[in-house]
């Protein structure tokens, strides 16, 4: 886990591909679309005939590390058919994720010769879909799979959509949760009757919990790292801002549609909470994680996707939805899902493949949710299985309420747009400038990405 990307909750190691004729690890360090032209042509790139065969499906993802063991144990399983159904031959490129993963994604589907199937966190659909660099998904097709519209929450299924139109099928919704040391957590009085963490209900709880927890541990009570991180401020800003119920709109042209007193309001607490005594202010990711394992917190504020991480630390591990401290529940999330890059020329067959493939690995979704994320596609939160999994379904509510970055071009998972968000928060917490000159900064990012056009739109 050291070589990850902690502010992308996506691992950056190799990959251990485990089925060499099938699976091609390929890196590039491109950061934008010229540097892609100037790499000549994409490897990736050829027409669905070309590298493995007209017979295989050509999936590109970002899963790597212990993500891409579990999505490589799922190809697997519908490869030979699990369930009875019929098996896949599939060609499976793998790519770092962030700006470079993008890039040649939009890359491929403007040439029109993509891959048939790939992987796309959710939040950037909204720079995809306008330009018709992805193509919209068939629901009665999938339907002939066995998944419809209602096996997603609605909450997530909302973001799947372009103007009325389905172009992405989640797989997961990964939020920003809590976590903590379930022994500190009970002398400190935090746990209901059911041994789970009990609801805050206020600004003032959530401050009291972090000095009962600091009393328990004999250190520090809850840990967030966030020095130079690039998007941990603003999952823990959106996350609470959402809370407040106040609107964060991003109209095209601009201005923002942002409410400043809410927002202030959320930064002054932010700073209250990570004073710098009770809660350092000062930890940068992987110091937060560290400190966290090693008992000198008694909670953590992460991702989910760090769990399995934790769970290797001894601890006795809690974990549970982002705390409402606000006026309604909402929790900051992203999903990964699948889209369809943009071929000018389908073939039906394969584009049918494409379709029973993604029905198919999310029928695989128990599998992906021992790595912490919650499955997206509701019938597998329903298995038993799923309920055994400790602590996984202790947050799985969560994605009832998710709320994403505001759909626009510019937003969304490793993107500027967080970056420029986290850096007057950061300011904030460290004390270098206050609340309402952090807000300020933060409207005046937003309102210069507003400004910029969209270069695939």
């Amino acid at each position: 886990m050291s070589s990850r990307l902690p502010a992308q909750g996506v691992p950056a190691v190799t990959d251990p591909v485990r089925r060499p004729s099938r699976r091609r690890l390929l890196r590039h360090a491109m950061a934008g679309a010229g540097a892609l032209l100037a790499a000549g042509p994409l490897s990736g790139c050829a027409s669905p005939a070309s590298a493995s065969g007209a017979s295989s499906l050509k999936v590109w993802d970002l899963f790597q590390g212990g993500d891409g063991m579990l999505m490589d144990d799922m190809i697997e399983a519908v490869s030979r058919g699990a369930g009875g159904a019929e098996g896949f031959d599939v060609d499976r490129t793998i790519l770092d994720w962030g700006p470079s993963y993008y890039t040649k994604l939009a890359m491929s589907a403007a040439g029109g010769r993509a891959s048939d199937v790939a992987a796309m966190h959710l939040s950037r659909l909204a720079g995809y879909a306008p330009g018709g660099l992805v193509d919209p998904f068939d629901l009665d097709l999938l339907a002939e799979f066995g998944v419809t519209e209602k096996d997603f929450t609605p909450a997530v299924w909302s973001r799947a959509r372009h103007e009325g139109t389905v172009y992405a099928i989640p797989l997961d919704v990964h939020p920003f949760i809590v976590f903590y040391d379930k022994e500190a957590a009970d002398k400190a009085g935090l746990l209901d009757p059911a041994g789970e963490l009990a609801p805050m209900g206020s600004p003032d709880a959530l401050l009291e919990a972090g000095k009962a927890l600091a009393d328990a541990t004999g250190a520090a009570g809850i840990l967030f790292g966030h020095v130079t991180d690039t998007a941990q401020n603003w999952r823990l800003f959106a996350g609470l801002y959402a809370q407040t119920g106040a609107a964060f709109g991003l109209p095209d042209g601009g201005p923002p549609e942002i409410d400043v007193d809410a927002a202030v309001r959320v930064v002054t607490f932010m700073t209250r909470l990570f004073d710098g005594r009770t809660n350092p202010n000062n930890l940068d990711y992987y110091g937060s994680v560290a400190a966290f394992t090693n008992g000198r917190g008694g909670m953590a504020m992460l991702g989910e996707w760090e769990l399995p991480a934790l769970k290797k630390s001894g601890l006795d591990l809690g974990a549970a939805p982002f705390p409402q401290v606000f006026d309604k529940p909402a929790v900051y999330t992203d999903s990964h899902s699948f889209v369809l890059p943009h071929q000018d020329s389908p073939d039906p067959a394969r584009r049918r493949e494409a379709h029973r493939y993604v029905a198919q690995i999310l029928k695989q979704s128990l599998t992906w949710a021992s790595a912490g994320h919650i499955p997206a596609y509701r019938p597998v939160l329903a298995e038993p299985q799923y309920a055994a999994l400790d602590p996984q379904s202790s947050y799985a509510d969560a994605a009832k309420v998710a709320v994403l970055d505001p759909p626009n071009w510019f937003a969304g998972a490793g993107s500027n747009f967080q970056n420029r968000m986290c850096q007057p928060l950061q300011s904030a917490l460290l004390g270098n400038t206050t609340p309402e000159k952090a807000v300020r900064q933060m409207v005046r990012e937003a309102d210069t990405l507003l400004r910029q056009p969209n270069p695939v739109a």
